[in-house]
C-alpha cells in the first residue's frame, strides 16, 4: 500500500474563527439594481476568508429579493450552497440545501433571488474574480422583471487584488 505524502506541519498557524456579527468583517454592497416599483434590490456579501497564497475566497451572501445577476464564471472552481430563500440559477429552481458546483472555466446564471431574497455560503478555491458570458441572458432576465442594472459600487478589495468589474463591459465571450 502506498503512503500518502508527508503533510507540511506549520505550529506557527492556527485555525481563524469568525462569526457573522464580527465587527472586523463588515458587509459589502457588491451589485445593485432598480426595480420595476422603482425600488432597489442588492447583493450584499461578508468576505470571511480571503486568502492571497493560495488564492481563494469563502463568503456569506445575501441577494435582496428579486435581484438578478448576470452570467458569469469565475477563475477558480466555485461553489454555492443555498441556506435559505430561493436562488434561480438560469431556469433551475435552488431552494435551501442547494449545492452547486462551478467547476473551472464554467459559467451559470442569470441568477435571480425569489420573492424573499436567499442567503447564500459560498467558496471560491484560487483567483474569486468573474468573467461575463452571454450578456443578452442578463438583459433579458432585466427586461423580464422590469429591472435595470445600477453601475458597480467600490469595493474593499485586498490590496494585493485588482478590481476587474468594468472588463464586464460588453463581454460575450469568457476571458483568458
Amino acid at each position: 500500500m502506498t503512503q500518502p505524502p508527508p503533510i507540511p506541519h506549520d505550529r506557527g498557524r492556527a485555525p481563524v474563527f469568525r462569526h457573522l456579527d464580527d465587527p472586523d468583517v463588515p458587509w459589502q454592497q457588491c451589485k445593485r439594481q432598480r426595480n420595476a416599483d422603482g425600488s432597489e434590490s442588492s447583493v450584499w456579501e461578508k468576505w470571511l476568508a480571503f486568502s492571497p497564497d493560495p488564492q481563494y475566497l469563502s463568503l456569506y451572501a445575501r441577494y435582496d429579493p428579486g435581484m438578478i445577476v448576470r452570467r458569469h464564471g469565475h477563475h477558480s472552481p466555485h461553489v454555492v450552497f443555498v441556506l435559505e430563500g430561493e436562488l434561480w440559477v438560469g431556469d433551475r429552481r435552488c431552494p435551501p440545501g442547494t449545492h452547486v458546483e462551478l467547476p473551472h472555466g464554467a459559467a451559470f446564471g442569470p441568477l435571480r433571488a425569489g420573492g424573499e431574497g436567499a442567503v447564500l455560503f459560498e467558496v471560491m478555491l484560487g483567483d474569486p474574480r468573474s468573467w461575463g458570458d452571454r450578456p443578452e441572458l442578463f438583459e433579458q432576465a432585466l427586461a423580464d422583471a422590469g429591472a435595470e442594472p445600477l453601475p458597480d459600487v467600490p469595493l474593499d478589495f485586498p490590496p494585493w487584488l485588482e478590481d476587474l468589474r468594468q472588463q464586464w463591459q460588453g463581454a460575450d465571450e469568457p476571458s483568458t
